[in-house]
């Protein structure tokens, strides 16, 4: 039989929130900051963490306050003890970022988002990496960004290969002719950095001769899609953001899902080599790497007349770093640990559509996008 939970609002100062007694069976659903009392709603079973009844909770806020802070740091956690938030705002303040503001962007039972507004200037590079270290204790995502990033982008670039897509494709070509193991451990080199991209890009391309391009048809409808990609790539669209595919995968497959299943604007990947309807085995040049992705990228901005913070990119390999470093915003989905720690912002326990609380969107502002 499930334990009965109350869930109530406490008003209490925000730095007060830290000497509440540790208490094991207290969640925080949401908090919100805009002045001298913060409004902590937290569900709890039995007695009251804070020895004291509460209110009843507030609704959800319809959007959240304008940045005004130099730095934002957003936490995105699967389920936000009590503990945990001590533990985040203990952080804060042994770092000397004073915090000036929190929203609430999700409050659901599979997730809790908060925004936290800084009044600091951090080192940024040594800054990301400590939120990182606490996220990892913390069990979730903890995001460092500057102020002015927490709107819509006007361009955003996507990797295609376990970014928009749950595989990587050149992989599963490999699986059916016999050789997976082979090309899936040229693959995983590359995407950790450790083998050059056009280098395994050729390797691998040469083991693929023969293959039919009516086997690709097949494989194309079967590609299974992240968890996240339609919902963030809608939002973005009713956003009026331009959204491109930047791929050292296939345009064969990007055309696909352009036109069967994404809304995106623009493609740019590997051309496929055939010959008799199979693959010949070698490349088109210039092949996609990690640099031409960057360079890509730039000039579509440069072409649409937008600033670089206007701009931002969304990859998990190693060759997806350059582009990472070139906007406002550089989100590692889900990336291997090399990624991970060299990319601006990254997303480790939720799908591609989390990325829009990084815009400072809400659940209420994102469902309400047509």
């Amino acid at each position: 039989m499930a334990t009965a939970t109350t869930l109530r609002e406490f008003r209490i100062p925000l730095a007060e929130i830290a000497q509440i007694p540790a208490a094991e069976n207290a969640t925080v659903r949401y908090l919100e900051c805009h002045g001298d009392l913060a409004h902590l709603g937290l569900e709890y079973a039995g007695v009251s963490p804070l020895g004291k009844g509460g209110t009843e909770a507030a609704a959800a806020a319809a959007e959240p306050a304008p940045v005004g802070s130099p730095w934002c740091a957003t936490l995105l956690s699967p389920a936000l003890s009590l503990a945990r938030l001590q533990q985040l705002l203990a952080f804060f303040a042994g770092r000397k970022w004073p915090v000036t503001a929190v929203d609430t962007l999700a409050r659901r039972d599979d997730r809790t988002v908060l925004r936290f507004q800084l009044d600091a200037e951090p080192d940024f590079a040594p800054a990301r990496h400590a939120c990182l270290q606490l996220a990892e204790k913390l069990e979730a995502d903890l995001v460092l960004q500057p102020g002015h990033s927490q709107r819509p982008p006007r361009l955003a670039g996507f990797d295609m290969d376990s970014t928009l897509i749950d595989a990587e494709v050149i992989d599963e070509l490999a699986k059916i002719t016999g050789i997976g193991d082979q090309v899936a451990a040229i693959t995983e080199a590359a995407m950790r950095g450790e083998l050059d991209f056009r280098q395994s890009f050729r390797k691998r391309m040469a083991l693929l001769k023969g293959f039919s391009e009516q086997r690709l048809g097949e494989i194309a409808t079967q590609l299974p899609i992240k968890g996240g990609a339609e919902q963030l790539l809608r939002a973005l669209r009713a956003l009026g953001c331009k959204t491109a595919v930047l791929s050292g995968g296939f345009t064969y497959f990007a055309d696909y899902l352009q036109r069967e299943k994404l809304p995106l604007d623009f493609i740019h990947a590997n051309q496929l080599e055939f010959e008799n309807g199979a693959l010949t085995g070698g490349v088109i040049e210039p092949i996609v790497d990690g640099n031409r992705k960057r360079e890509l990228l730039q000039q579509m901005a440069e072409e649409l007349g937008l600033d670089p913070d206007r701009v931002i990119a969304v990859g998990d390999g190693a060759n997806d770093i350059p582009m990472l470093n070139l906007g406002a915003l550089g989100i590692a989905i889900h990336p291997k640990p090399k990624v991970r720690l060299e990319a601006p912002q990254a997303i480790t326990h939720f799908g591609l559509d989390a990325a829009l609380y990084l815009f400072g969107l809400n659940d209420r502002q994102i469902a309400a996008l047509p």
